[in-house]
């Protein structure tokens, strides 16, 4: 704990030296001759002798600004001026820093004449902490969606799984029209809002959508918002798809959409078998910030038919589907900022895939290959609903949410491992429940009291059958036998409750919690070898779990928030006491652990600039190992792939340290950021396997291990005026040290990965747009007992132009290029290319498109993947050419 306060004394010591880059500043208030605050007013810092404006800024919503003054800049001659439309200008010399230079507008009696400016450049408009895109600036003809508009724009990126950066840091969240009408779900929004229909994508840092909590607890979060454009707010949008193609191809798509003030709406129903996988509307981008801020381990899923990687493509190339899903999402606002929202979706899909894969394990002195081939079936049906009650108000915050979900899927398996024919089928059926209730308050002292509870059950029965005599010298004493059948059963309570006092000051924010959290588990599972005369018979005594799991915790919170324009600063300093029991009467296993926590993180946003800042975290965490780290009967997870325990509890020691820096400049489109982070987690156990060519066998053993990982990253966009392009680049290196056991040799390994990547979008004319982008990856696994490193370096390049002759004619072609190199092995080169054409006919309102995807029919992909000393070289079938014909009617 004392090096952590000597690391804050540097920090503060650094951020003092840190602020000669602005020697002083200059702060006020403008209001009205009513004494009402003027917003968005503009502040100039003038040089009186010269005439010039040294800096400036615009005042926020209270009609408060800040100067900074820069260090070269002589602190004499200098004068403060205020501009503001409606209001006379006013200006005021400089003479004491110190003091507060407010200003009283009164109102301007002239009428201003009309003023038209025609620029086709674009322009970002600030306005405090939030930065406005002007869609119109950055779209083209052939963008369907606001999706394909985000992607274009400078500052932001969007990854494959559609997860939205700004600057290289994720969003919390995306609005529509202010609304949260899809919390982290926001790809439904990206994906089907029409481009048309927004005026503005903004950008709003820090973040506090809780209203009562602004300006008095610390937010580093970016959000965006969809300005919905009026005339769209008066009528249903829609967009109806049909579609059929070759071979045998389908895709239909039905929405309905309204943005009006009072009610939201994205509703529509999907259905293809062309590869568009509909679960990828589905995901939740912030679900792991969700689950460590209700601080719950989730049973995750134990079985599965086998470990399959998924091939470096975009998935609509390898995906075999049959899918369809209903998705509703309603939202309300009545009286008083009361706001009611119900979502719910069911998806049915039916997948296949066809794959064959060699895995070579690189041990000292030995090396151990298996190759496997399987053709799989999956059915997955999700059914998901959640409703939502929230009040949003200055001085009162509810929230309530309730959540239902049920996920069944019945998957096959024909697999020949090392030769030999088996079957598989799994069957997974997952139900849980759960129930988040948040309220908070602002009393008339004006500090906040909080009440928080959170209760859910969950519970997953897995099956999984494998047949016939799969295995049978290890598994039935070498007797023939029918199949052999693992069991799996989660079932899980759990609540956390506390209750939260804020004392706000115009200085800092104090925060203290209290409450506690319970956590109740029971793992079950046997393995059973089904006879030939169907009799059943247990695998062995050490197959069967019957192991009972609580966790108790009770803890509090001190917290203290520096909720500053120039300076944020969040110190949390969480202590908890924490008991864990678990028992197992089949093994006579019956413990508990009992440890006192104290998780520290400081978290400093200083800005630099008026757009620039610099940002540090630092965290250190106690964390316990979860049910799934106590079994001691072995369950067969894949049918390679024997897990068991044999140690304690584990317990790590996580500590993580971050840099990073932010740079903007709005009026020249130009954004940059650079991150630094580092990772120690120090455990008290590791995992020990025994490989075969038949089997994997995994236990935990009680020794000491850590892992090291660095990672630095670096992103620049920029848009290019003269050029009309969004040129963007990035630079990523990744260091990881672990140690493994592996056939009873300690086997360290040091793995490290670098990228580099670049990409430029261009409107050449009103006729033609040009996008490009590249990404090389290379990665390097050595280990400290053996000389031979591993290497792999990948290439992969996107290109598409479009062409418009006439308004009504759109024609596409775009392409992708793999390229995948590692010693001793041929090199991998794959080119895929699709092409559209689209016409409208504007009487009827419909578009007609013919498209064909993947025209050169490429219909096998070979790839490489390495990880520590496992090579995996995987061969995967393709669907190939997609022939499809689409008619498409706006509402």
């Amino acid at each position: 704990m004392s090096r952590f306060i000597k690391h804050i004394r540097l920090l503060g010591i650094a951020l003092l030296f840190s602020a000669s880059g602005f020697s002083q500043s200059i702060k006020g208030i403008v209001k009205d001759s009513t004494g009402k605050p003027v917003p968005y007013a503009t502040i100039n810092l003038r040089n009186i002798a010269a005439g010039s404006i040294v800096t400036y800024t615009i005042t926020d919503t209270r009609g408060s600004y800040i100067l900074l003054l820069p260090a070269n800049v002589p602190v004499s001659g200098l004068a403060v001026e205020v501009r503001c439309i409606g209001y006379k200008n006013q200006q005021k010399n400089i003479t004491d820093f110190q003091a507060p230079v407010d200003f009283t507008l009164t109102a301007s009696v002239n009428q201003l004449q009309a003023v038209v400016i025609k620029s086709s450049r674009p322009v970002l408009r600030t306005n405090g902490d939030t930065l406005s895109y002007k869609v119109s600036d950055f779209s083209s003809a052939q963008d369907r969606v606001i999706g394909d508009v985000i992607k274009k724009l400078p500052g932001i990126t969007v990854a494959a799984d559609g997860r939205i950066s700004y600057n290289n840091k994720p969003i919390s969240n995306l609005y529509i029209g202010g609304d949260n009408l899809l919390d982290d779900k926001y790809n439904i929004a990206t994906g089907t809002i029409p481009n048309g229909v927004v005026d503005q994508v903004q950008v709003i840092q820090n973040h506090q959508p809780v209203k009562v909590l602004q300006n008095k607890v610390m937010s580093d979060d970016v959000a965006l918002n969809l300005s919905i454009k009026k005339g769209a707010k008066l009528q249903m949008v829609g967009q109806e798809s049909i579609g059929a193609g070759l071979p045998g191809n389908y895709d239909a798509d039905m929405n309905a959409m309204m943005f009006k003030d009072k009610y939201k709406a994205i509703n529509y129903l999907k259905g293809n078998n062309t590869g568009n996988d509909l679960q990828e509307d589905l995901v939740s981008h912030n679900y792991a910030d969700y689950m460590q801020r209700i601080d719950n381990d989730v049973p995750a899923t134990v079985l599965s038919l086998g470990s399959v990687n998924d091939p470096a493509l975009s998935r609509n190339r390898y995906l075999f589907n049959k899918a369809g899903i209903l998705n509703l999402n309603n939202l309300v606002n009545f009286k008083k900022n009361v706001q009611m929202k119900i979502n719910a979706y069911y998806l049915h899909d039916t997948q296949r895939q066809d794959y064959s894969q060699q895995t070579t394990i690189f041990l000292p002195g030995d090396t151990v290959r298996y190759s496997e081939t399987q053709r799989n079936r999956f059915s997955p049906d999700v059914l998901h609903a959640q409703f939502t009650l929230n009040v949003n108000q200055d001085k009162y915050y509810l929230n309530n949410v309730l959540l239902l979900d049920n996920s069944r899927s019945v998957n096959y398996s024909a697999l020949n491992a090392n030769g030999g024919m088996v079957n598989q089928v799994f069957r997974d059926n997952a139900l849980s429940f759960s129930n988040e209730f948040n309220l908070i308050r602002s009393l008339k002292s004006n500090n906040i009291i909080q009440a928080y509870c959170y209760i859910s059950h969950s519970t997953e029965p897995e099956s999984r059958a494998i047949e016939p005599n799969f295995n049978n010298a290890i598994f039935n004493n070498g007797i023939p036998y029918a199949r052999l059948a693992q069991n799996v059963n989660v079932p899980a309570w759990y609540t956390n409750n506390y209750i939260s006092f804020k004392i706000p000051s115009n200085f800092i924010t104090q925060s203290f919690r209290t409450g506690f959290s319970l956590q109740s588990q029971n793992l079950t599972s046997n393995l059973n070898a089904v006879q030939n005369d169907d009799t059943v018979k247990p695998q062995s005594d050490s197959s069967v779990n019957h192991l009972n799991w609580t966790r108790k915790k009770l803890y509090a919170e001190a917290a203290y928030d520096l909720p500053g324009d120039i300076l944020k600063v969040n110190l949390t300093l969480p202590i908890s006491l924490q008991q864990i029991n678990y028992s197992d009467s089949l093994y006579s296993l019956s413990k508990s652990l009992t440890r006192l926590y104290i998780n520290p993180q400081l978290r400093v946003k200083y800005k630099t600039g008026q757009e620039n800042y610099l940002n540090f975290l630092y965290s250190y965490r106690n964390e316990t190992g979860t049910i799934e780290d106590m079994y001691q009967g072995y369950i067969l997870k894949d049918y390679r792939t024997l897990y068991a325990n044999n140690a304690g509890l584990t317990e790590r020691q996580n500590q993580q340290a971050a840099i990073g820096f932010n740079y903007r400049k709005a009026l020249t489109l130009f954004f940059g950021s650079l991150n630094v982070v580092y990772n120690h987690v120090a455990s008290n156990n590791i995992a020990s396997e025994v490989i075969t060519n038949s089997l994997r066998q995994r236990v935990v053993l009680p020794y000491s291990n850590s892992t090291d990982s660095w990672t630095m990253n670096a992103t620049v966009s920029k848009y290019s005026f003269s050029l009309k392009t969004t040129f963007s680049g990035g630079l990523q290196w990744q260091s990881n040290k672990s140690v493994q056991i592996q056939n009873n040799t300690l086997l360290p390994f040091n793995t490290v990965s670098k990228s580099i990547n670049t990409g430029a979008d261009t409107k050449v004319n009103e006729l033609v747009n040009f996008s490009y982008k590249a990404i090389l990856t290379q990665t390097h696994s050595h280990s400290a007992t053996e000389a031979s490193a591993y290497h792999i370096s990948q290439l992969l390049q996107q290109a598409s132009v479009n062409y418009n002759p006439v308004t009504v004619l759109q024609f596409r072609l775009s392409g992708e290029h793999y390229f995948t190199r590692q010693q001793g092995n041929p090199d991998l080169k794959y080119f895929f290319a699709d092409a559209s054409a689209k016409f409208r006919v504007e009487k009827w309102k419909i578009d007609l498109e013919l498209s064909a995807a993947n025209f050169l029919n490429v219909k096998t992909y070979n790839t490489l993947y390495l990880s520590a000393n496992t090579l995996t070289a995987s061969s995967y079938t393709l669907p190939g050419r997609i022939i499809l014909l689409k008619v498409q009617f706006h509402i």
